[in-house]
């Protein structure tokens, strides 16, 4: 019902940051390896010529100082560009590495 998404996406601040990140599908045996193009607390953009198709549930590993686990969704398709993507679930401690790496990239930018 309430679906508001451009007051979703603007939540939290994206931040233009180029961060590895590999993502496993149900539908994939090996992991596939990829980049963001800005990450926020609430989700990313990962660049990708073989984007995913919306709603395609993935369990992402975001390589800051340390590795983040995040439970995520698509949200939007660009093909041969990437997908924006929704983080569903991750633990508290993920979060916050998350949010203290967001903050030092914005410190430093």
């Amino acid at each position: 019902m309430g679906y508001n998404e451009s007051n979703d996406r603007r939540k939290y601040t994206r931040i233009r940051a180029s961060v590895p990140v590999e993502i496993q599908t149900d539908a994939s045996a090996s992991p596939i390896r990829g980049a963001t193009s800005d990450v926020s607390l609430s989700g990313c953009y990962i660049e990708t010529i073989f984007p995913f198709p919306i709603g395609t549930n993935l369990d992402l590993q975001l390589s800051i100082e340390t590795t983040v686990l995040i439970a995520a969704t698509v949200v939007t398709c660009d093909p041969q560009v990437g997908n924006g993507i929704r983080f569903i679930r991750m633990l508290a401690e993920d979060r916050e590495a998350l949010e203290a790496f967001l903050e030092a990239v914005q410190q430093a930018q």
